[in-house]
């Protein structure tokens, strides 16, 4: 009996120091930086590091856009109070205006009689000119977005 006890006792030795051999090798990879857990920790680190660099292309773009979008908004308010001054102005023409003294109205008189054969009978003269203003002061039109002609 104290042969079997011996013997059982050597198998479960035997059994140990083969677990800690297998124990020592699966350590001994992952310990290896080529293709253990150090190379996944240096996947990781070029990932994050090619990440931060995409979070600084798009915070670049994003300022650029914000930039332009900034520049339209400002275009755009100038446009509407210009359209809000002829839209006041077309209103006002539509009145009667008191009559001024003096030899400056005279001529502004003149200067409407004038507009005003020259002008098309069914366009007031105020409106040919505000709408040549604005085909004066409208800025080029961006082709990139329009169909070929």
């Amino acid at each position: 009996m104290e042969m079997l006890a011996d013997a059982l006792l050597i198998m479960g030795a035997a059994g140990a120091a083969l677990y800690c051999r297998i124990l020592a090798k699966r350590l001994g990879a992952l310990k290896n930086l080529d293709s253990g857990l150090g190379a996944a920790i240096a996947a990781l680190s070029r990932q994050v590091d090619e990440l931060r660099g995409s979070i600084e292309q798009a915070r670049a773009a994003s300022g650029e856009q914000t930039r332009s979008l900034s520049q339209l908004t400002a275009r755009a308010e100038m446009a509407a109070g210009r359209l809000e001054l002829l839209l006041a102005a077309l209103h006002e023409n539509g009145r009667e205006r008191p009559i001024e003294k003096g030899p400056v109205e005279k001529r502004r008189r003149a200067g409407a009689e004038a507009e005003a054969e020259a002008a098309p009978d069914d366009e007031p003269p105020f409106i040919a000119r505000a709408a040549s203003a604005i085909t004066r002061e409208a800025p080029a039109r961006d082709t990139r977005w329009s169909a070929a002609p």
